[in-house]
């Protein structure tokens, strides 16, 4: 080969190797991308850990956290506000999964010491889920930083709101440290808890997804439940309503064992409920709540029935899974779809939740099941907020008969709801 000819030759493997790269997008989860530029937004953590605030400054705390209490380097708020000096963190307190995650779902938490500070660690996922008078002795302050979900039936806020409880009851300053809604804070929609149905996986009258941060939600409990705490909310800087979790350029961390990833979260909403009838959502997965099926599902089937009610924002694929992939019989063999958001702002979580379950009932009547109970109550109503849900498809009612018979308390909600809003909406 001549010099002229290698020359061509090595151009033309160039052109071959480079061109595409630079013309084609990146390959990537389409789905998964977020709808805007990252913005970096900073949490109440980031901001007390700059400036304290004085309301703080050379007070004993309490605080309520878990791996979520975070900086976006990921360190633990936990282990940074114990080594500061202008503050005295006395007391830490943790929520289900306990201050460290390690716990399982609905697993009791027991009182410890953290390994790590050396705190006592007051468990309010055991015998207390409110602290106690004797958990608060000697405090001045009870600082809550936890990552919620946007989903009300999550326990966390449940949490904070007992312990906003117990603090107004004892005097003490309560300080919500803001995160962001990871599903912004326009997206409103469900069934308002009737308070017959309140539990701790849903206490208030709002929602299933209610669009407001905890610092948001803690204003609305304070006052339209008359808690009447002294309320702190440290706000978050640079969000706004129209950003998701992945527009703020703050890490995702597990918020619990069964949400491991911001796609989880998403879709956490719409398949809550279903995981507490007799389907399974591939918690056992490594995707879970972002299937659903059973045993018994012929999956192209399911797609095709659900495809047919044309659900916003969504795209599905036939999917099959094992119940226990970890061992060596893989369990049950289930079958049936993957769920994909495709379109932020037509996607409506609760309408997929009675068009998932109308479609299981049409295709398998015989084998659809509510689930179990606590007590005499069906654990999918107690999800819902009310036992409506389930009786309307009982009496044959469609999902967008069901959708319409609760947008007149919807519509309370958001006209009350307006006077909490901390940040302003998207650009």
């Amino acid at each position: 080969m001549t010099k002229a000819a290698h020359a061509r030759y090595w151009v033309r493997l160039l052109l071959i190797v480079l061109v595409p790269a630079l013309v084609l997008p990146p390959i990537g989860r389409a789905q998964d991308a977020p709808a805007a530029p990252i913005s970096r937004v900073r949490t109440g953590l980031d901001v007390i850990l700059q400036d304290m605030p004085e309301a703080l400054r050379g007070k004993r705390i309490g605080l309520i956290t878990n791996p979520t209490g975070i900086t976006p380097d990921l360190r633990s708020g936990a282990d940074l506000l114990a080594a500061r000096r202008d503050i005295h963190l006395v007391a830490l307190f943790g929520p289900e999964h306990g201050i460290r995650g390690s716990g399982g779902a609905g697993a009791a938490v027991a009182n410890a010491t953290d390994p790590k500070t050396g705190l006592p660690v007051y468990s309010l996922y055991g015998g207390n889920r409110k602290p106690s008078a004797a958990m608060l002795r000697g405090l001045d302050v009870l600082v809550f930083d936890i990552q919620d979900v946007g989903a009300r039936f999550y326990t966390y806020v449940s949490t904070m709101a007992l312990a906003m409880q117990a603090a107004a009851e004892n005097n003490l300053l309560f300080v919500v440290l803001d995160r962001p809604d990871p599903l912004g804070g326009d997206l409103v929609e469900g069934p308002v808890l009737d308070p017959r149905w309140s539990s701790f996986i849903g206490m208030y009258p709002i929602p299933i997804v209610h669009g407001m941060t905890v610092g948001e939600l803690a204003q609305y409990i304070n006052a339209e439940s008359h808690v009447n705490a002294r309320l702190m909310v440290v706000k978050m800087e640079g969000w706004n309503r129209s950003m998701w979790f992945d527009q703020t350029g703050l890490p995702w961390v597990m918020t619990s064992p069964g949400i491991p990833h911001f796609g989880t979260a998403v879709l956490y909403p719409a398949m809550g409920p279903i995981g507490d009838t007799n389907l399974s959502v591939g918690v056992l997965t490594t995707k879970p709540f972002e299937f659903v099926g059973q045993t018994f599902v012929q999956p192209w089937r399911l797609r095709a029935a659900l495809e047919a009610r044309h659900p916003a924002g969504v795209a599905f694929r036939e999917v099959y899974w094992s119940g226990e992939p970890w061992t060596d019989s893989g369990g049950p063999q289930y079958a049936g779809v993957e769920i994909r958001v495709t379109d932020r702002a037509a996607y409506r979580p609760v309408r997929l939740t009675l068009d998932i379950i109308d479609a299981f009932r049409q295709l398998y009547p015989n084998q659809f099941r509510w689930g179990g109970k606590w007590g005499d109550q069906y654990v999918f109503d107690i999800d819902m907020g009310t036992d409506e849900v389930r009786r309307a498809f009982i009496a044959g009612r469609s999902p967008a008969q069901i959708e319409d018979s609760w947008q007149p308390a919807l519509a309370r909600f958001m006209q009350t709801r307006e006077k909490y809003l901390l940040y302003p909406t998207g650009h």
